[in-house]
């Protein structure tokens, strides 16, 4: 693969927040959010495995757009503000939150999907002290 295909796939992926986590000095927090993992930090080694990482947003920058072309700008628009206020009503900061009324406005909730049956929330490794998660979600450390 030459240099310039990888740049345009590069300039076309979307950062996705979180997945390089670092701490005050550079480094990474293993204790708020685990162990680093080499395979998140790689390229996409095939152009559609790219494409399948941004398939959601795509649908939904595409299906914003037709509610646009169909209803107007305020449709978009006030969509766009409930699925904001959706996204903020979580748990605890050391609890997994489900976000079900997220998946309702988007009319997920009755799909099933890969990450519903091998992404068991409840055997993750991302737990920690309640105490220190909480003071750090407030931004009190």
């Amino acid at each position: 693969m030459n240099s310039r295909g990888l740049r345009s796939q590069l300039k076309d992926s979307v950062p996705v927040a979180g997945l390089c986590p670092h701490g005050t000095y550079g480094l990474q927090d293993s204790l708020r959010s685990g162990f680093s993992s080499v395979k998140n930090e790689l390229l996409p080694s095939h152009p559609l495995e790219l494409s399948e990482k941004n398939f959601q947003l795509n649908q939904d920058k595409m299906n914003l757009s037709t509610l646009r072309n169909i209803q107007g700008l305020h449709a978009p628009l006030k969509l766009q503000m409930e699925y904001r206020a959706a996204r903020q009503i979580q748990r605890l900061p050391f609890l997994q939150s489900s976000n079900l009324a997220l998946d309702t406005l988007k009319g997920s909730d009755d799909v099933i999907g890969f990450e519903d049956i091998l992404n068991d929330q409840t055997q993750s490794e991302m737990m920690g002290e309640p105490h220190m998660m909480v003071e750090y979600k407030l931004g009190l450390l």
